[in-house]
């Protein structure tokens, strides 16, 4: 089944297109010090060579607001400066070169929301609504009896008519919760009352697995329903790992195929390889690779063959010794040792990649 997305404002963020018919877009946040631009580029630069489309760093001073410049000339995709407090930082993010920024108008006076947006105007920058749970307006959270679904989106529906009646329109939109069943309930309220692009999250997911678990089940679901336009998966840790959570959930909708999708069995007592070692090391080989490419690495006769049989190239195991398929058809029979550097070598042909 083709998931029919929902059509969104269309917006450019830089150069790249959010909403509309522009693909999903995948982001990400560093961890690094804004400050220190060395390590902070390098971080980007990582996230770029994993898949990261557009980024995002905080802004907590001044001096963070000016190493925006630099950290822009050395880099790839839009930046977006993440703001709280303090819109001359914003201003000064800017000026510096960011493409956006993220606010939460709620803990922005409101002299501060229009110079704001008297500049984003005037550099045709991208203005982030994020709308947190965390810190959301006690008054509305209050009517409605706590961070409801229904205050989120009461608070996001009540910040675009600000941006609105300064006549500003270059608007991206998020509602996080770190209660995955609010963030989908609000989403899908928002989604039937603007056509704003939507940023989708997960906030506060914790470490790889659980911030995996969570955003699958949240993100999955809304992508599934052909709602969102950009999403981060947020995980406590290196950044880097959120690529392929991302593009885990991207490709396991159909929605985007990008890298390897890598089918191995869960192993059992049939299993006379070192399936896990191999799944391992083959994971580990192809991180990062770009091109669309089903692998199999199947460890017994039972589901082996047929599951290899239809991956663009794959592997089934037997005692010591396997069969390659490659699009369906039998390769050859190779030796257990030879399973990976073969492997590598074929996929490598079939990629283009030294």
């Amino acid at each position: 089944m083709r998931i029919e997305k929902k059509k969104t404002k269309p917006i450019f963020l830089g150069g790249v297109q959010i909403g509309g018919d522009a693909p999903v877009v995948v982001q990400s946040m560093t961890c690094s010090d804004t400050r220190d631009i060395r390590s902070t580029v390098a971080q980007i630069l990582e996230l770029e060579n994993a898949g990261c489309e557009m980024i995002r760093v905080a802004v907590p001073d001044e001096t963070a607001a000016v190493a925006i410049r630099e950290i822009k000339e050395k880099i790839h995709i839009p930046l977006v400066a993440d703001i709280h407090f303090n819109h001359r930082l914003a201003i000064k993010a800017m000026r510096s070169g960011a493409d956006g920024v993220r606010i939460n108008p709620g803990n922005i006076p409101e002299y501060g929301i229009r110079e704001i947006v008297k500049r984003a105007k005037a550099s045709a920058k991208v203005i982030r609504i994020g709308i947190n749970a965390g810190s959301l307006d006690r008054e509305i959270a209050a009517r409605h009896g706590g961070t409801t679904a229904a205050a989120l989106v009461e608070s996001a529906l009540q910040n675009i008519r600000r941006l609105e009646e300064m006549d500003f329109g270059a608007i991206k939109l998020s509602l996080k919760s770190s209660d995955v069943a609010t963030t989908i309930e609000a989403y899908r309220l928002v989604s039937q009352m603007t056509d704003y692009p939507l940023h989708l999250g997960v906030t506060e997911a914790g470490t790889l697995i659980q911030a995996a678990i969570k955003s699958a089940i949240g993100i999955g679901i809304l992508l599934h329903e052909g709602i969102g336009d950009t999403l981060r998966v947020s995980v406590t840790g290196h950044p880097v790992q959120e690529m392929g959570v991302a593009y885990g959930i991207l490709g396991a909708l159909k929605i985007r195929n990008v890298g390897p999708d890598i089918i191995s069995c869960p192993t059992c007592g049939r299993c006379e390889i070192d399936l896990v070692g191999l799944t391992e090391r083959v994971e580990r080989e192809l991180k990062g690779l770009k091109t669309p490419l089903k692998v199999a690495l199947m460890g017994c006769v039972v589901n082996g063959p047929g599951e290899a049989a239809e991956a663009d190239i794959g592997i089934a195991g037997g005692r010591g010794a396997g069969m390659l398929f490659k699009k369906g058809k039998i390769v050859r029979k190779i030796r257990e040792e030879e399973f990976i550097p073969v492997l590598l070598g074929e996929i490598r042909a079939m990629t283009g990649v030294g």
